[in-house]
């Protein structure tokens, strides 16, 4: 079992990535991974480009509690997080999520968790380059419920882990 969350500015080997996830483990039963990009249009208006900032250490330890908290709600073997960060051009990818996990439900369930706790928790600051000048982007209504719908899977993991 492995984990790991890394921040960098670099492209990332999608193939690569998902191979590490199952890595000759014979308890895998499952990859499930997720791969966001930079799109041309946001709210209406078209997007030349990104530029994404984080704070160095807290980004890394926001990452890791993630995962954390997503270890203690599924059985999983392995996780990876690779967020991006500088400048990044329409198409290319900024974000990489992937677990792996004994059965295919707790793999999708947890690769989400993992996602929607990205787009809310994890220090990182996006601004996009639009036709109007530059914008910085906050967490919508929408990721904000999106997390909000893991409770119950939190609540349940503390009770499991309490009754062990």
């Amino acid at each position: 079992m492995r984990h790991d969350g890394s921040v960098q500015c670099e492209v990332f080997d999608v193939g690569r990535l998902i191979d590490s996830l199952q890595a000759n483990d014979p308890g895998v039963g499952a990859v499930v991974s997720f791969v966001g990009y930079v799109r041309d249009i946001n709210q209406g208006e078209a997007v030349a480009g990104l530029f994404l900032e984080h704070y160095p250490g807290m980004t890394e330890r926001s990452l890791q509690n993630i995962i954390d908290n997503a270890r203690a709600c599924w059985p999983l073997r392995a996780v990876e997080i690779v967020h991006r960060i500088g400048p990044l051009s329409i198409s290319e990818p900024i974000v990489f999520v992937g677990v792996s996990s004994p059965h295919r439900q707790a793999a999708f369930e947890a690769c989400a968790f993992i996602m929607d706790y990205l787009k809310t928790d994890a220090p990182f600051w996006k601004r996009e380059d639009v036709t109007s000048g530059a914008r910085w982007v906050d967490a919508r209504d929408s990721d904000r419920s999106a997390v909000a719908r893991w409770a119950d899977a939190q609540h349940r993991a503390t009770i499991q882990h309490a009754s062990v």
